[in-house]
Order: C-alpha cells, then sequence, then structure tokens
C-alpha cells in the first residue's frame, strides 16, 4: 500500500479536505462559525456523528476566541486533555492552562465531602480562575457541578462539556447545556454518550488554531 504524504501539514490538509467532501456527500452543511471546531473534532476522531452531536449556544466560538485573545486561562478536567491543548497558541495569547485533579488540596476535600476529585477542581478552577474556559472531556460529576456553580453565579468564558461514557453522560450535558442558556453561558457540548479528553483538546485547539489565525498548518510553521 503506497502512503499520500509524510508531512505533518500536507497530512493535515489533506485530511481535512477528505472531512469536507465526505460532509459534502453526507449532505451536511456546516455553519460557517462552527465548522473550525466541528471539522478539528472528526479530525481527531474519525467519527462523522460529531456533525450532528456538536451543540453550540449562540456566538459561544465568537465569545470564546475573544475571551482567548484577552488571555483568558484554560482548565481541564483530565491531565490527557491538557497535554493535547496547543502550547504554542497559548504562548501566543498569553493563556495559562491548568488541570487541579492531582492536586493534594482537591484530593483531600473530596474525600472529606465524600464528592468526585472532579467536581472539587471545578470548584477550585471558579475561585481562582472565575473566567476560565472549563473543558471538561471525562467527568460528568464535573460538569454538573459547573451547573449548580452557575446557577449559583459563576460566568465562565465557555464551557466544552464532551465527557464520555454511560453514566450521566448525556444527562449531565443535557443539564450544563440547559444552564448555560438560562444564565447566557457560553457553551460547545457533544450531546449523547460520546466524548473524552481529546475531543474536549481538540475543541479547545481549535478555538486557538482561529483566534491566532493559524487553522492553516503552515501558519503554524509546519509543511
Amino acid at each position: 500500500m503506497k502512503t499520500r504524504h509524510t508531512l505533518p501539514g500536507d497530512i493535515e490538509r489533506t485530511s481535512m479536505s477528505i472531512i469536507a467532501a465526505e460532509l459534502a456527500e453526507r449532505g451536511v452543511v456546516l455553519p460557517p462559525e462552527h465548522e473550525a471546531v466541528v471539522k478539528r473534532v472528526i479530525h481527531t476522531t474519525a467519527d462523522f456523528d460529531y456533525a450532528n452531536t456538536l451543540r453550540f449556544t449562540p456566538r459561544a466560538v465568537e465569545l470564546a476566541q475573544a475571551a482567548l485573545r484577552r488571555s483568558v486561562p484554560i482548565v481541564t478536567d483530565t491531565n490527557m486533555a491538557k497535554a493535547g491543548v496547543s502550547k504554542p497558541s497559548l504562548e501566543k495569547l498569553g493563556c495559562t492552562l491548568h488541570c487541579f485533579m492531582a492536586d493534594p488540596e482537591v484530593a483531600r476535600e473530596a474525600s472529606r465531602r465524600g464528592l468526585t476529585r472532579a467536581a472539587v477542581s471545578m470548584e477550585k478552577a471558579a475561585r481562582e480562575y472565575p473566567d476560565a474556559i472549563l473543558a471538561v472531556g471525562n467527568a460528568p460529576t464535573a460538569l454538573l457541578r459547573i451547573a449548580e456553580l452557575i446557577e449559583e453565579g459563576l460566568r465562565p468564558a465557555l464551557v466544552v462539556g464532551v465527557p464520555v461514557g454511560f453514566v450521566n453522560v448525556e444527562e449531565s450535558k443535557e443539564i450544563l447545556f440547559a444552564a448555560c442558556e438560562a444564565h447566557g453561558v457560553p457553551a460547545i457540548a457533544a450531546m449523547g454518550r460520546k466524548g473524552g479528553s481529546s475531543v474536549a483538546a481538540a475543541v479547545c485547539n481549535a478555538l486557538l488554531y482561529a483566534a491566532t489565525e493559524t487553522l492553516d498548518p503552515a501558519a503554524r510553521g509546519w509543511q
């Protein structure tokens, strides 16, 4: 079998062309403001279901890019998601990146209260970075706690709600999205069971690349 490309930039550009062609074959027309996020998630997962299951509050992408240009931090619910977010793009925008899952204080508090570390880590994020982008790819309990915090007055720049699994996953996304809609908090969620840390990172990267005008890999220095 002959390979088509070997350079990273070529591979990404060709992949995006294939994604665009297959979406067209399926009769899927993406809103222009959502296109970069949806295609990046499909590129990461090879799963075209995300063209239908990714849900956006009005102006979520626009508002998230504006927030990144103001150098808001990003907080993830897993170190895996944190590892996947583009560090050069963060540096260009002056954004910091955090995950509190391994924080000893979070672990102690979660044990004391009988909660998950993911839920308590979002409380810490709310205290330390109330205007952050909160990117959740693994823990429904994190989304549920964020929804409660929004009801209590938290106003993050964006919530990315894409946990994966079978228990409380679908419900947490619905609850989170409803809370965000009710209180004007921008949100991007993958409705249903699918998601994961790689999807959370992909959404963040699409927003970062758009905010830094580097959606084309050549603009990131890739051949």
